[in-house]
């Protein structure tokens, strides 16, 4: 299983990041050691004083895709629910600013979170999609499918040109404005539509 991930795919997270707007999806990686298992809290690492949360719409792929054509990605996966993508912003910015890769910010043990998933059945439409994330009871971020630059199937369609998408893959789509850093006993929880998803303790 491996965890691709969407980057810069909200206006105004973008520029609350600063970032150039990108002509194409930006896609970076997590390998499966990177998911928080299940009932255990996310213990912020000792290599960053600037862990930010970062919600967002995730997919799961349910059968063998290459070169999947925008038009039938929507086969393709059957289940959504919302996730988080900690960034060691601190040692993002580092290794930025240098032009190097962005994994170790990324990619680090315990850095995806994965909400329980739902059918996509449940929802009138995938480009209607309400979710948000609580810090200790109190909204810190709120996003909607219909503002993404690029919609999930044109992400899975794009994704499948590099990669052959496997079951089991998970597709992070790109988080909305509002990330933040998380600290010690904070509380998150990952709503979609009013349904939550996911309790994370931070530790």
């Amino acid at each position: 299983m491996k965890i691709i991930c969407i980057g810069r795919n909200y206006v105004n997270h973008i520029e609350e990041l600063k970032n150039e707007r990108p002509t194409e999806p930006v896609i970076f990686m997590k390998p499966d050691s990177a998911v928080l298992l299940k009932q255990h809290p996310f213990v912020i690492p000792e290599f960053s004083e600037e862990i930010h949360h970062e919600i967002e719409i995730i997919v799961k792929i349910n059968k063998v895709g290459k070169y999947i054509e925008p038009k039938f990605a929507h086969k393709y996966y059957d289940e959504i629910s919302v996730g988080i993508d900690f960034t060691a912003r601190d040692l993002q910015e580092k290794l930025k600013a240098k032009g190097l890769p962005w994994e170790k910010a990324k990619a680090f043990d315990g850095s995806a979170v994965i909400g329980e998933f739902l059918p996509k059945t449940d929802f009138v439409s995938m480009e209607n999609l309400n979710f948000e994330l609580t810090n200790n009871s109190k909204m810190v971020q709120k996003g909607n499918t219909g503002f993404m630059l690029w919609k999930i199937d044109e992400l899975i369609a794009f994704a499948s040109q590099y990669f052959t998408l496997k079951i089991g893959d998970i597709i992070f789509t790109g988080t909305p404005e509002g990330v933040a850093s998380v600290k010690p006993n904070d509380v998150l929880e990952g709503f979609l539509e009013d349904k939550k998803l996911f309790r994370i303790q931070v530790k």
